[in-house]
């Protein structure tokens, strides 16, 4: 039987034609990669870009494909001048354009992404749908990607003109009308046998998407690998791992160019070496702090289409903080805020920093670059309160310096500075510090996640959803709190 291709499953074929294979004997080896955000985020903003050129008709979804493109046909006999989802069917291909508009006696293809830039295989994309449409005989002008614009800037009504950019690739995809029918008939050669194909991992696995069937392709590949080592680019482990450099012990034992910090990374997980602390180094970085120290942690989110005046398209919109004020004798007092959902938060957490942090306090925030970033933006759309909270983004200190500078390090580190990994290593087994112990909210994503979806909710659901948030990100300062502990313990041990 001949496989059907959608504009979907021929651009995954274009990135590796064993993730095909794999759909089709063996779906059940593929993990849940792709998050329900971003597929609603493509969705709304694929929803909005219809009404770029003015009415439209839609083609109702079926999944008889036949029915869409005899819809279809009958929106172009009457003349039609935007058809979305216009729907195509030929020799077992499909494709639905997003945006078929009408110019003079044909039709341009506008495929819209949510994306802000253009990717290699939105091209595939296009030029699939434009063979598609070449073999059902339509006359294609022009072929455009609409995407998002990000320097856009919302004030009063949304304006699509500007929300969304038109590129246009029409040279480029007609150029490809020869490939693409070649692509066709490998990718469906390739997926038309009942033995496995062998295809080893390589760039291909993440790129441009990271592909569902990962970790079955990768099986062989042990946990301590050359894709476990820090900061070292994609494209080195892969020719590493072609010239058979995969364990650490082969990294050992091949000694392929690694920085010193990734070397230490491996050597000290190979050789099982003890924590290495370098307790002066600690100590000046420890004498930068005062006292009382803020601990300050953000939560954000990101809208790809601006809803409030002053925001871009992708802004970090921050929505929470928690706040652990430490004394010198190590009391902690606990402070939060979160915004009222379905509102604009910028304003109100503006005004509660305003009010939780004197303007000469030493504050601590863990990768220190987000923290300042978010005061930056809120005291250039507050101008009111702009000293104050500049005043607190010039007096942060990073909690993430003596690690990522290696002044202590744990081969329970793994080689990451993150505070998700770091936090473990030096407290591993402190059960008020088990992020997988909360309920619902466990990461950064999370909670960003959750945070927009608040409007969507019971009264009842949205408390406990605002509980969940609260507890995560109070988590976050709390483990600031005890990281600097581990690091003043490490000190006086030396001292002792």
């Amino acid at each position: 039987m001949i496989l059907g291709l959608s504009k979907t499953k021929y651009c995954k074929g274009v990135q590796c034609p064993k993730m095909l294979w794999l759909e089709k004997y063996k779906p059940e080896e593929a993990e849940d990669i792709l998050p329900e955000s971003i597929l609603a985020t493509g969705t709304m903003v694929g929803d909005l870009a219809r009404s770029y050129f003015g009415d439209y008709a839609l083609v109702a979804f079926d999944y008889d494909k036949t029915i869409m493109a005899a819809k279809t046909k009958q929106f172009m006999e009457a003349g039609t001048e935007n058809i979305a989802e216009a729907s195509f069917c030929i020799d077992g291909l499909y494709c639905a354009v997003d945006i078929l508009h009408k110019n003079g006696e044909g039709y341009d293809i506008i495929e819209v992404k949510s994306t802000t830039k253009v990717k290699d295989i939105h091209i595939d994309d296009m030029a699939f749908q434009h063979y598609v449409l070449k073999r059902c005989g339509v006359d294609v002008k022009r072929v455009f990607l609409m995407h998002i614009n990000n320097t856009y800037v919302r004030q009063g009504e949304l304006d699509l003109q500007q929300l969304f950019t038109l590129e246009e690739f029409t040279d480029v995809v007609k150029e490809k009308y020869n490939e693409v029918e070649e692509n066709i008939k490998s990718i469906r050669a390739y997926v038309d046998t009942e033995t496995e194909p062998q295809r080893d991992i390589d760039l291909y696995c993440k790129k441009p998407y990271d592909c569902a069937f990962y970790k079955y392709c990768a099986k062989h590949v042990p946990e301590q690998s050359i894709f476990s080592i820090r900061d070292l680019w994609k494209t080195k482990k892969y020719k590493y791992y072609h010239q058979g450099i995969i364990s650490f012990a082969d990294i050992i034992k091949k000694q392929p160019k690694l920085n010193e910090k990734q070397w230490r990374q491996v050597n000290n997980a190979y050789y099982e070496k003890a924590d290495e602390v370098d307790t002066s180094a600690i100590k000046d970085f420890l004498n930068t702090l005062t006292y009382p120290l803020y601990h300050l942690d953000f939560e954000t989110f990101q809208q790809a289409v601006p809803a409030y005046d002053g925001v871009s398209p992708y802004m970090q919109i921050p929505f929470q903080y928690s706040l652990h004020i430490e004394q010198a004798d190590g009391s902690l007092e606990h402070r939060e805020f979160l915004a009222k959902e379905g509102t604009d938060p910028r304003r109100t957490i503006a005004e509660s920093l305003c009010k939780d942090f004197p303007t000469d306090v030493c504050v601590l925030a863990y990768n220190m670059k987000f923290e300042r970033g978010v005061l930056q933006k809120l005291a250039d759309s507050f101008p009111d309160l702009a000293e104050h909270l500049l005043a607190i983004k010039d007096n942060i200190h990073d909690l993430m310096i003596p690690f990522q500078e290696q002044y202590y390090y744990s081969k329970a580190m793994e080689g990451s500075y993150s505070i998700k990994y770091v936090l473990p290593a030096l407290c591993p087994s402190d059960p008020e510090l088990d992020y997988h112990a909360l309920e619902g909210v466990h990461n950064g994503s999370e909670a960003m996640e959750t945070f927009a979806d608040l409007p969507n909710h019971t009264p009842e659901e949205i408390k406990v959803m605002r509980q969940n948030l609260l507890k995560y990100c109070c988590l976050d300062t709390l483990a600031m709190v005890k990281v600097l502990e581990k690091l003043r313990e490490a000190v006086a041990a030396k001292q002792g």
